[in-house]
C-alpha cells in the first residue's frame, strides 16, 4: 500500500480527491494539506510515497513544491491535478508520474495510482512524447498510445482520451517503438500489442481490436501479427 498526500488551497477540492483516493484498496494513509507551506511540513516528516498536487496556489505553487521534492534524495512521485493544460511540459520537466484534468475521473485516478504503484515496484519512468493540441503543447505517455495512424508524412497518435498529429512518418515510429511492444498491422497502422483485445479472420479481411476500434490487418503483415499476438496468448478467430 503507498501513503499519499493530496494538496490543494481549495478543501472542497482536497476532500473529493482524499474521497476518491481512499476508497482505493491499493492507498494507504491519505494526508492532507490546503497550502505550499503546509504541503511542505508533511514531505518534511517522510513516509509519503506520492503528492497529488494543485499547480496553481498562492505563495508556494504546485511547481515549486515538485521542483523541491526534485531535489530530495528519496523524492515522493508526483502527480499533478490541475484545471487546465498549460504547464503540463514544465511538469513534466520536473519528472511527474501523471497529469490530471479537473474534474478528475475515478477511472483516470485509479490509473494514475497504478503508475505510482508501477514506479515504486521499480518500472522505468515513462517515455513521454510533445504534441499539439490546438496551440497548446502538452506531454503524453507513449503508453496510453493505443495505435498510430499514418497520414501522409504525420501520425495521430491515439489514446483512450483524445487523438493527436505529430510530424512523424508512421515508418520511423516502427523502428523507434518496436521495442516498446508496437507493431505494424497494415501500411496505414501500428498498434500497441498490450491494448489489443481480439484479432478476427473475417471474409472481408483479418483485422486487430484495439481500443474498441477494428483496424485491418494486411495480407503481408498477418504472420507476424499472428505470431506476436499468440505469444500474447490472443488467439484468432473467425
Amino acid at each position: 500500500m503507498i501513503n499519499v498526500l493530496v494538496v490543494d488551497d481549495e478543501l472542497p477540492a482536497v476532500e473529493e480527491l482524499a474521497f476518491l483516493l481512499g476508497r482505493d484498496e491499493r492507498i494507504g494513509k491519505v494526508l492532507r494539506a490546503t497550502s505550499g507551506a503546509e504541503a511542505l511540513t508533511a514531505l518534511s516528516g517522510g513516509s509519503i510515497d506520492a503528492v497529488f498536487l494543485d499547480i496553481h496556489m498562492p505563495a508556494v505553487s504546485g511547481l515549486d513544491i515538485a521542483a523541491a521534492i526534485a531535489r530530495s534524495s528519496s523524492p515522493p512521485a508526483v502527480v499533478f491535478v490541475t484545471a487546465d493544460e498549460d504547464h503540463a511540459l514544465a511538469a513534466f520537466e520536473l519528472a511527474a508520474v501523471d497529469y490530471l484534468l479537473k474534474p478528475v475521473r475515478a477511472e483516470r485516478l485509479a490509473r494514475s495510482v497504478g503508475r505510482v504503484c508501477e514506479l515504486r515496484e521499480g518500472g522505468a519512468a515513462p517515455e513521454m512524447i510533445t504534441v499539439d493540441q490546438g496551440g497548446t503543447t502538452r506531454m503524453i505517455r507513449r503508453d496510453d498510445v493505443t495505435y498510430v495512424q499514418a497520414q501522409g508524412d504525420y501520425a495521430r497518435l491515439h489514446t483512450a482520451d483524445a487523438s493527436y498529429l505529430i510530424r512523424v512518418p508512421l515508418a520511423d515510429l516502427e523502428q523507434q517503438w518496436a521495442d516498446a511492444g508496437f507493431i505494424r498491422t497494415h501500411r496505414s497502422y501500428l498498434v500497441a500489442l498490450k491494448h489489443v483485445s481480439s484479432m478476427k479472420l473475417a471474409a472481408d479481411g483479418p483485422r486487430v481490436t484495439v481500443a474498441g476500434a477494428g483496424l485491418p490487418i494486411s495480407r503481408r503483415h498477418l504472420p507476424i501479427v499472428r505470431e506476436k499476438l499468440e505469444a500474447t496468448r490472443i488467439r484468432p478467430h473467425t
